[in-house]
């Protein structure tokens, strides 16, 4: 028994030392932070209290050539309030509380009145210096906030406290989208793509930083306003875009995208002598069958060209004298083979042509036999001129994601006897669209190959910061001998070939058609030819006799029947540049100066009844074919005015030529017309051809010219 109880004593006893060895422990602790760590906990404790947070800087915006924003940050705000600052008295809160929540109700219409005024009245009971009043503020509700009771009284007096935010916009939405650019991904993993990347540095801006107190949870209030860092906005980038080129670009594509059924394609509209990129437009079909800009072919999609590429092929072989534009070349019926492999014309019949027209009617077969010809015993001497051209160099772009060009030299260990006849015609090679549009842009401005560029000047709040000028790639791709010809040949092409469904007698359009079998991967081209994919193309500037503007339309699997380069890519080219021609007075050809007499009396066309009683008044017979008609055209018959009606129905351009300002003016803007006048006397010329099909809105010009009137000499 006094065992046992002798054994319960000693564990009482040592748990009692456990418990007292414990409790010196905790009396040493405490000991050692009062004495010796009491420092570092307390930096500890600030650290965890206060914090310095970064202000982010605003994003800089993207903006079209005129200024127009093409990306801009928007400022969202969140308001809060200290509301039991010192400088807010009990007298002053009680006096201003109820107009203060009338004021946020009305703005925000979220809660009544007097809800706003409990949150008010219950923040001020719990002492609260960060209470929440709203979130996503816009900045016109914030201006208008500063102008509540109690907030006015200033940013430190009134409590008001601003927490801003900012979030990207496309004001045009999808227009350029691929281009601008956008953000992608979050947190460590987010990037831009587009402008918005080429770009980010300068447009990032510095972070500025706002110290910072923990209150409750994670609620921080600034510590001292007055001592943060603000942050240095972003630069703004100026593009070279033109918004109303770009919006046509991508209306007329998305128009022949539609009735092709097509996969994708793209249009690049750019400005001959600087380079400058007016429009580009990249439409691909999603999987609910609309089009939207998915990716950017027109830089990115590096692939055969097909015969758009023979202007390259003409281009080395005239430079090298080995042909001329009237040297005979026999088509073989448009069939003939090279390394057991034929090759066929897309129309046959044609034998033996000069090789301008071989280019015009674009022949396959003319094209590889001339070039075969030429180079067959040194094909290396073929592939030196087009590097000597500058086609298979990368353009360097102010945007990412730009097609590799790619052109074999004969030390490729893919080159074999088919390649030479097949690479003069555009196959074996790859280019982008861009690449191929600045080759046809050099021969447009004289020789001269300049870089494609997307950014004109960068500013800083206003002011320039850099400008990027035209930079010349190769001053002369070709001897300027070789450029006049190769100019004969793409105005050849709408005149009398391939692309002569463009033609038109206001300007004259230069340029090629192209049609190209896509590869279908590793398996080389179908046979089937429900299951061939095909890639038209046409690429030429305009106008032709002084070129302003270059431009490539690629329409990329039509599926409709058609898909020559003249059948599906030519029309929006000819769309564009006859809205071109209606909008931009720059591209217009002075009218010649006309030295002959006008027949006498000088009659122009216009209103039926005016002309009648002006005749009336002279002492002329008048006679109109048609009483009934409004508008009509005179026309003198010794002493007789004949009046031929001018016929004007809804929809349809009328015929103004010839009629005085006011006449055209008023029967032009009843149609809907937007008028462009030039010049002075009586119209001469209309940028849209009487019977077009117009709409509301719709541009046109019209040219004046004064006739010099002589007196009419008696025999």
């Amino acid at each position: 028994m006094r065992d046992i109880k002798k054994d319960i004593l000693i564990r009482v006893y040592l748990v009692y030392l456990l418990v007292l060895l414990f409790g010196l422990f905790i009396i040493a602790r405490v000991v050692m932070i009062q004495q010796f760590e009491k420092k570092q906990f307390l930096e500890m404790a600030k650290r965890q209290e206060i914090h310095l947070f970064e202000i982010d800087a605003i994003r800089g915006n993207i903006l079209a050539d005129d200024g127009s924003l093409f990306a801009v940050s928007i400022p969202n705000f969140e308001v809060r309030m200290d509301i039991v600052t010192d400088s807010i008295t009990d007298e002053v809160f009680a006096k201003n509380v109820d107009s203060l929540a009338v004021c946020l109700s009305r703005l925000f219409q979220d809660r009544t009145p007097t809800s706003y005024k409990d949150m008010l009245w219950e923040g001020r009971r719990n002492e609260n210096r960060y209470l929440l009043i709203q979130r996503d503020v816009t900045y016109p509700q914030l201006n208008k906030m500063r102008q509540f009771p109690i907030f006015k009284r200033g940013k430190f007096k009134g409590g008001l406290i601003v927490l801003a935010q900012y979030q990207r916009e496309l004001p045009y939405k999808s227009l350029a989208r691929r281009i601008i650019g956008y953000e992608s991904g979050e947190g460590d993993k987010k990037v831009f793509v587009g402008l918005e990347g080429s770009f980010s540095r300068n447009m990032q801006g510095v972070n500025g930083q706002r110290l910072m107190r923990r209150i409750g949870g994670q609620a921080w209030l600034p510590v001292d306003p007055e001592s943060q860092v603000e942050p240095q906005n972003g630069d703004d980038i100026v593009t070279t875009l033109d918004v109303n080129l770009q919006d046509l670009a991508e209306s007329s594509l998305r128009r022949e995208l539609i009735a092709d059924s097509a996969d994708h394609g793209c249009v690049i509209l750019m400005e001959v002598k600087t380079g400058y990129l007016r429009a580009m437009a990249n439409l691909g079909r999603t999987r609910r069958g609309t089009y939207e800009e998915i990716f950017n072919y027109a830089i990115g999609e590096s692939q055969e060209t097909g015969s758009t590429f023979k202007l390259a092929s003409f281009l080395v072989a005239l430079d090298d004298h080995k042909i001329e534009l009237n040297t005979p070349i026999n088509c073989s019926g448009g069939a003939t083979t090279f390394s057991g492999r034929k090759m066929e014309d897309s129309h046959h019949g044609l034998g033996v042509i000069t090789a301008l027209q071989v280019f015009e009617h674009s022949s396959n077969v003319g094209t590889s036999k001339m070039i075969y010809a030429a180079y067959a015993s040194d094909p290396q001497k073929y592939i030196d001129g087009l590097y000597r051209i500058g086609i298979n160099r990368p353009l360097g772009l102010q945007i990412a994601g730009e097609g590799r060009p790619y052109i074999k030299t004969t030390k490729s260990k893919y080159w074999s006897g088919l390649s030479l006849p097949w690479m003069s015609i555009g196959y074996e090679i790859s280019l982008a669209p861009i690449h191929l549009l600045t080759l046809y842009n050099a021969v447009a401005n004289n020789g001269v190959m300049v870089k494609p560029l997307f950014v004109r000047e960068i500013r800083r709040n206003g002011q320039l910061v850099q400008r990027f000028n035209p930079v010349v790639i190769n001053p002369h791709i070709v001897s300027p001998a070789t450029i006049e010809k190769a100019k004969i040949m793409l105005e050849g092409v709408v005149t009398e070939g391939t692309g002569v469904t463009i033609r038109t007698p206001n300007y004259k359009i230069a340029g090629k058609t192209g049609t190209c079998q896509i590869a279908a991967g590793n398996k080389g081209y179908r046979q089937n030819t429900k299951q061939v994919q095909y890639k038209g193309s046409f690429v030429g500037y305009f106008p032709a006799d002084n070129p302003k503007y270059s431009m490539i339309v690629v329409i990329v699997n039509p599926r409709k029947g058609k898909y020559y380069g003249g059948a599906v890519a030519a029309p929006v080219f000819r769309e564009l540049s006859d809205r071109l021609y209606a909008i931009r007075p720059d591209i217009l050809i002075p009218l010649p100066h006309d030295s002959l007499s006008p027949p006498y009396p000088v009659a122009q066309t216009g209103h039926m009844k005016d002309i009648e009683d002006a005749c009336t008044m002279l002492g002329l017979n008048a006679h109109a074919e048609n009483i009934q008609a409004i508008w009509g055209k005179p026309a003198i018959t010794g002493n007789n005015m004949i009046l031929s009606p001018t016929p004007v129905s809804r929809g349809i351009m009328p015929d103004v030529i010839g009629m005085g300002l006011k006449d055209a003016l008023f029967l032009l803007e009843s149609q809907g017309l937007n008028v462009l006048v030039n010049g002075k006397g009586t119209v001469a010329r209309q940028s849209l051809n009487p019977g077009t099909k117009i709409y509301k809105g719709m541009p046109v010009v019209i040219d004046l010219q004064v006739k010099q009137d002589k007196p009419k000499t008696q025999a």
